[in-house]
């Protein structure tokens, strides 16, 4: 129904990357690192760079954005470079961006658009699928103004062909808006499934942890490290869309859930916002939230800020105890950098932890950290008498065992730290143990 942004089955395509620097935007990084991330947006397309452009914005000029010279400007270089695509790192509304594209003559794509196509291509469940097509749909639908060139065309008939005199783009939007009705629906009965899934892993004593960070900032890789998994981890931005999850071991054996989800980016489009709410559940659900930085980058605490605002969205208070900062590629630092972060990272709220997902270092005091945000509650006793090893397993299984003392008799002394759902199921599965304290 709706149009590819960008063909896939056609030839490499030619691109000029523009980052309008609009003044007084308030923006907390410089325009070189947004135009940079741009280009590598447009670059997760498999769009060929040809020139890149950082345009001054005094003032908006409503029907194109930019002022008569720029646009014309612009215009010579697409010329010159023979682009096929014109990428403005902005939000274009749908009369600017026909404009632009009758102005430049080849295909104009916002930062909107631009996301949405990555997301298009990137993801692969279905729940993820529906949420993308969800996403562009609203978005192309008040587009069809620049999609289809036929649609000033008046129709007859009756049906699915519409009624007397209903225009074509009349009937396209509402064919797609019966498209939209259709996949929230469909969401609807995927949603409930996972909801049903997060209650069964309620009932189970296993907390869980989940990580967010803008994209790109290492957290797939960190996953990996911490899993033992083979998530797809790649210097892309947006590796990842789907959430991923795997069984974590903490220190002393006690497991957790580790869930990776979608990387942020600044600016992103409110139609992803809302449609992977139910996605990013996860992470207002988990027990602790580890918030994954590129410590290396320049930006990162743009980045950081970013991350925080779309998580207030979602209505998760980043002053809570169980955030954790892990401020991650501290193996492209140089010895002096990190010594300086060592203190940065100390007095830092939310904590923070310095580590490298690529060589490991650092997470073995990560998992202490969550470990010991997991333990709200106080360590309790467990005295279980000779032969009662299936109990002792189970705590080691479910809880973290902080000290163990084996008795002559074969019976065992145990301090572990139980969540107090664990504690009650322990206390019904093995009654002849006896427990002090909690």
């Amino acid at each position: 129904m709706t149009s590819k942004l960008i063909d896939r089955e056609a030839p490499v395509q030619g691109a000029l990357v523009i980052h309008p620097d609009r003044e007084g935007k308030g923006s907390s990084r410089d325009a070189e690192a947004r135009l940079e991330e741009a280009v590598g947006l447009a670059q997760a397309l498999d769009l060929e760079i040809r020139e890149t452009v950082i345009a001054p914005l005094r003032r908006l000029t409503p029907p194109t954005l930019f002022g008569k010279g720029k646009v014309d400007e612009i215009a010579d270089l697409v010329r010159m470079t023979e682009a096929d695509v014109a990428v403005v790192d902005d939000a274009l509304t749908p009369v600017q961006q026909r404009n632009l594209e009758k102005a430049w003559n080849c295909k104009v794509i916002d930062r909107t658009g631009l996301i949405l196509e990555i997301f298009a291509r990137r993801a692969r469940t279905r729940e993820g699928r529906l949420q993308v097509e969800l996403a562009r749909l609203t978005y192309e639908r008040s587009r069809l103004v620049r999609t289809w060139t036929h649609l000033e065309r008046q129709r007859g008939g009756f049906g699915v062909m519409g009624g007397p005199g209903e225009t074509q783009i009349e009937t396209d939007r509402r064919l797609i808006s019966e498209k939209i009705t259709k996949l929230k629906k469909e969401l609807v009965e995927v949603r409930r499934t996972r909801t049903l899934q997060r209650s069964a892993r309620r009932r189970v004593p296993y907390p869980t942890v989940a990580l967010v960070g803008y994209t790109n900032a290492g957290k797939s890789t960190l996953f990996n490290r911490l899993t033992r998994a083979e998530v797809f981890a790649e210097n892309l931005l947006f590796a990842t869309l789907d959430p991923t999850l795997r069984a974590l071991k903490l220190p002393d054996g006690r497991p957790a859930i580790l869930s990776d989800t979608v990387g942020f980016i600044s600016d992103l489009p409110h139609e992803l916002v809302e449609a992977f709410r139910a996605t990013l559940e996860e992470v207002r659900e988990a027990d602790v939230i580890l918030h994954v930085r590129d410590i290396a980058s320049p930006e990162s605490a743009a980045e950081a800020e970013d991350v925080r605002q779309v998580l207030e969205q979602l209505g998760i208070d980043m002053d809570e105890r169980r955030i954790l900062e892990v401020w991650n590629k501290i193996d492209l630092l140089d010895g002096e950098a990190r010594a300086a972060l060592q203190g940065d990272a100390r007095r830092a709220h939310p904590p923070a932890i310095l580590a490298s997902a690529v060589s490991g270092e650092g997470c073995d005091e990560l998992l202490r950290a969550v470990a010991g945000l997991v333990d709200e509650s106080p360590p309790v006793e467990v005295f279980a008498p000779a032969g009662e090893g299936a109990a002792i397993a189970w705590l080691y299984r479910h809880g973290r065992v902080v000290e163990r003392d084996d008795a002559h008799d074969g019976s065992v002394r145990l301090e572990v730290s139980l969540s107090p759902q664990a504690l009650g199921q322990f206390e019904q599965l093995f009654p002849q143990a006896q427990v002090r304290g909690g």
